[in-house]
Order: C-alpha cells, then structure tokens, then sequence
C-alpha cells in the first residue's frame, strides 16, 4: 500500500478503529487512526493510548494488541497532528470563517462517531461523509456499511479479515472522488431519495463567489452535491 505522500488534493480521509472500554468492554475508545490523501497516501498513522482502561481489545476485527498501546501516541498529541493537517499548519480554533478555504475537506465513513472518539470538531460543511450522502445512501434501503458501498460501488471487499483503517481510509475517498465526478440533482432530502424543490444548476464560479456562511445555509434545508467540489 502507498505510504508516507504527501498531501495533494483538497481533500483528506479519515479513519478510526476503536477498543472496548467500560464493564462491559461495549464503550468505543479510538485506538488507531489514519488519515489518507486523494492519492491514498498515508499522510499520518498512528496507535493512539485511549484515555480509559481498555477492557476489550477486539482483536479479531481490530487486530490491535496491549503491547500496541503500552507506547502509543497520547490522545492530546493525535488531536493537535490531525489538527495541523486539516488545518494546513494551524489550530482549527485560530481559522476565521474567511479563512476555512485553507483547511481541507474531510472525507470518512460515520465521522461523527470517528470525531467525537477523537475529542475533534470540524465545520460540517468542510466534511463529506459517505454514510450520509443521499445519493449513496439510496442504493440500498438493507445497508450503506462502508463494506457495502465498496462492494456495490468499487467492485471489491474490504473487512474480510482484520480491518485496517487505511483500508476504510481508502474506500471512503475512492467513493468520495467517484461521486464528486458525477453531476446529481439537489433533489433527496434527509436521504429519501424523493424528490423536493426544485433549484436551478450551481455553477462553480457561482459557487467560489460564496462565503462559507452561505454555503452553510444553503445546505442546512438540503444536501450539499459533491460535484460542486470541482
């Protein structure tokens, strides 16, 4: 697999795996992360020590061990090198809004849950989440599991055996930059997939001309096409 490129595109995919915490080992602690260019370069990876006791390491799907985090990246550390990196150098909290079009999109597969592990937050019109996109999330009323999408969509399987989060990393900006590639109708909503409104076609240069607080509240009544990212 590609290892240690750099950043080229807009565009930057995460991913997590996650341990058991709590009694009952059911609590999500993130224990590894991947972050992944549009080149599928790995841009930063690395172990992360969770804050809690881990009481279920998974190793069947996770693959992760105790030795594996005896040394890791305390959480801290992991949060401010995303940071960096999403953020072109800078703390997200020192961006102003004009200032977002530095900052990079980022693309995963149920990133709140992958954030909220993570201690991070991120404007929500920078993220592009493949679990939400309405167009990807009519294909099947049975599932849009990033396994599914992947299959259905890319034509191969992933989590057959130990799920590494460059894979998912992989998946996610695969399908990411093969629905940016094709033109859809602003007509789903909340992923119905039924029609709604009608709007007329956005034009890029219309859209460059926009602050992000407009892009913001044009997307807050709809969904935001990823072939608008061109």
């Amino acid at each position: 697999m590609p290892r240690g490129g750099g950043m080229t595109g807009r565009a930057v995919a995460l991913a997590c795996k996650m341990v058991g915490g709590g009694s009952d080992g059911s609590m999500d602690l993130c224990a590894r992360v991947c972050l992944v260019g549009e080149d599928e370069h790995v841009i930063f990876q690395t172990y992360v020590k969770p804050t809690l006791p881990v009481t279920n390491y998974r190793y069947e799907v996770t693959g992760i061990r105790p030795e594996y985090l005896r040394d890791a990246m305390p959480l801290k550390v992991a949060q401010r090198r995303i940071q960096e990196i999403l953020c072109n150098g800078e703390s997200l909290w020192k961006l102003r809004p004009r200032s977002y079009g530095r900052a990079k999109v980022l693309v995963g597969h149920g990133l709140d849950h992958d954030l909220e592990r993570l201690g991070l937050e991120y404007p929500a019109f920078m993220i592009r989440d493949t679990a939400k996109y309405p167009p990807l999330m009519k294909t099947s009323k049975l599932s849009n599991s990033l396994k599914y999408l992947t299959q259905a969509y890319l034509g191969y399987d992933i989590h057959t055996g130990i799920q590494d989060p460059y894979e998912d990393c992989v998946a996610a900006m695969r399908l990411y930059i093969r629905m940016r590639s094709q033109a859809h109708q602003r007509d789903y909503n909340s992923g119905s997939g039924e029609a709604q409104n009608n709007y007329p076609a956005w034009r890029q240069r219309e859209l460059d001309r926009m602050s992000p607080e407009e892009l913001l509240a044009l997307s807050a009544s709809d969904y935001y096409c990823w072939c608008l990212d061109y």
